[in-house]
């Protein structure tokens, strides 16, 4: 039941604008499932939803994938100048930085939360991205060369 009602959150906010909870039980009360506030509050903090700005001044429950999808540039030049070179090895995704400015950039792209990145090691100038398989790692490939404007 839980599973399907988190589902079922998760369809509804990304087709309505929902800003409170009362605004969520309703809805789902439409759907024939009866939730408290309680049972809402721990779903949303599960689900990791965060209020995004709607357009008309207002804020939505939005959640953490939809917000990740697009990477914009790092507007930090001593980070973005600090990544020499990203590349590819398999399921691996190699960051190579001036020496000493590995462990800032990780964590910048910690910051990012890319979907895909299982784990991450840096050292004194190269960060080791580990994703599940290779198709993944083309993809964060491709949102860390945006990030970094490579």
């Amino acid at each position: 039941m839980k599973n399907a009602r988190q589902a079922k959150i998760l369809e509804i906010i990304e087709k309505h604008e929902i800003g409170t909870q009362e605004e969520l039980i309703e809805k789902l009360a439409e759907y024939g499932i009866i939730s408290t506030q309680t049972t809402i509050s721990r779903d949303i903090r599960q689900l990791k939803l965060v209020k995004g700005p709607t357009g008309m001044g207002t804020y939505k429950y939005v959640a953490p994938k939809a917000q990740a999808t697009a990477v914009s540039p790092i507007h930090n030049s001593a980070l973005t100048n600090a990544v020499t070179d990203i590349v590819r090895a398999q399921n691996i995704v190699v960051v190579k930085t001036h020496s000493g400015m590995a462990n800032a950039v990780a964590v910048c792209i910690e910051g990012l939360a890319l979907n895909g990145i299982i784990g991450s090691v840096a050292g004194d100038d190269t960060i080791l991205n580990v994703t599940a398989d290779n198709d993944t790692a083309v993809d964060v490939l491709a949102a860390l060369l945006t990030a970094f404007e490579k």
